[in-house]
């Protein structure tokens, strides 16, 4: 099966590229300069041309290109990106006549969630990302609707981890670790996250289904207290440290402080503190329903990252165990 990637050098493209078992020819597309030999340069936020993954019409469109770091944007670039990009991208499937388009937007969607949320939790974004994702469903979603025989999937993940991701599940792990984490307020509040090997098996899981749409989220079925994340490192990582808790506005003045000391190169940031305080509990429900096999959960994903990519965890030239 044939795919484009817009977003395809990133960390979600190129683990689809390397481990989906459904898609046999790719085409990576990107706008990173300088542009690696494998990809093909080209910027959502501007028309796509049209021969942008050669003569051959593609089975499918992966939309994954997207502003989506946070901190380190302004607001208006995960607009200008997330929503253009969109515009953009279902111009690109009309122009070349690609039926198909696999979407990956962001449980951001939801918001601060308290109780669980799923797939039929009605969505309030709380960010310029969330909203802006939420935005370019809704373009996606209007494509399929002006089509007969279109396909659209669209994936709200979790929090997405693993090999090769310097993200904010490393960050929290090298932190535990180290002696430096600090729950932010509540130590029960509840983060869901997405291991990537479990995100491309629910990819192909959905590619090879024939429902003309599917709405769904992908995270690790249970969601874990934050507290019970931070023991389940320090039982793999044989670390036993206390880590105290820190009322969350006590924790956003020593980040603001922090920032300012360093010039802004700690990575204690106020807006990674309030995420890491705001509770995500989602729950992949249609996964659950259509008895999707889940092979992670947080301990067993992270016993397989160390096995695939123990370099993710050297620390001063060795692998600590």
């Amino acid at each position: 099966m044939r795919a484009v990637i817009f977003g395809g050098d990133g960390f979600i493209g190129r683990h689809l590229a390397a481990s989906s078992t459904v898609l046999t020819d790719v085409v990576l597309v990107d706008n990173k300069g300088p542009t690696p030999p494998d990809v093909v340069f080209a910027d959502v936020r501007e028309p796509v041309p049209v021969g942008v993954a050669g003569a051959r019409v593609p089975d499918w469109i992966v939309a994954l290109a997207a502003v989506h770091r946070e901190p380190g944007h302004a607001a208006e670039e995960y607009f200008e990106t997330n929503i253009v990009g969109a515009r953009n991208i279902v111009a690109y499937a009309e122009a070349v006549g690609c039926d198909r388009v696999f979407f990956i937007s962001s449980m951001s969607v939801y918001g601060t969630t308290t109780l669980p949320a799923d797939e039929h939790t009605v969505p309030c974004p709380v960010s310029p990302y969330g909203a802006s994702k939420l935005a370019a469903e809704l373009i996606f979603e209007a494509w399929y609707k002006a089509g007969e025989r279109r396909r659209l999937i669209v994936c709200r993940p979790g929090v997405v981890y693993g090999p090769g991701d310097p993200g904010n599940v490393l960050r929290m792990i090298r932190a535990i670790r180290q002696g430096v984490f600090l729950f932010p307020g509540d130590r029960h509040v509840r983060k869901s996250y997405a291991y990537i090997d479990g995100l491309v098996e629910s990819f192909d899981y959905t590619l090879a289904r024939t429902e003309p749409y599917i709405l769904y989220n992908h995270m690790e079925p249970e969601t874990e207290p934050l507290e019970n994340v931070v023991r389940i490192v320090q039982d793999e990582f044989v670390c036993r440290r206390r880590v105290p808790s820190l009322p969350r506005p006590l924790l956003v003045a020593a980040a603001h402080a922090s920032q300012a000391l360093t010039r802004g190169r700690s990575p204690l940031h106020p807006v990674r503190v309030r995420k890491a305080a705001r509770t995500t509990h989602v729950v992949p429900r249609w996964l659950i329903e259509h008895d999707f096999q889940f092979r992670f959960d947080f301990r067993t994903a992270l016993r397989h990252w160390r096995k695939v990519a123990p370099e993710d965890f050297v620390t001063n030239g060795a692998v600590r165990q």
